[in-house]
């Protein structure tokens, strides 16, 4: 099964608000690029990448939890983080029943992010030499 399909499989089985949340923030993060990949890491998580990891995608009892992955680093003038503002690399976006999310702030937040991880030096360019 590809990653699409786990997600399409997993926003299924979330028969609450939880799905209907989920795949309305799936679809803005795919709009925001046609580039970004869909993946399915860490025993089910949605993550959505280009260049690197964007953000991770996770279902809760209470809430959707949108977690960028360099979210300390990147500008958000709409202020949609709300959690994790006290962590040094990560931030996330909390999204309880009933709330919503602005689709153009997110876009632009995902678009900071692929910025964010296409100005990032690559790994394989930063390797070090074995030792002999």
């Amino acid at each position: 099964m590809t990653a699409t399909e786990q997600i399409d499989q997993l926003i299924a089985g979330l028969t609450d608000w939880r799905g209907a949340t989920l795949a309305s923030i799936r679809q803005t993060m795919l709009a925001a690029d046609p580039n970004i990949i869909e993946e399915w890491k860490w025993m089910g998580s949605p993550v959505w990448s280009r260049d690197g990891i964007i953000a991770v995608g996770n279902a809760h009892k209470d809430k959707i939890k949108l977690t960028f992955s360099h979210g300390a680093d990147l500008p958000d003038p709409d202020k949609l983080f709300n959690a994790g503002l006290d962590g040094k690399v990560w931030r996330a976006i909390d999204i309880p029943e009933g709330a919503s999310v602005d689709a153009e702030a997110l876009q632009a937040l995902v678009r900071a992010a692929i910025a964010y991880n296409q100005a990032r030096p690559s790994k394989l360019s930063v390797r070090k030499p074995k030792a002999v």
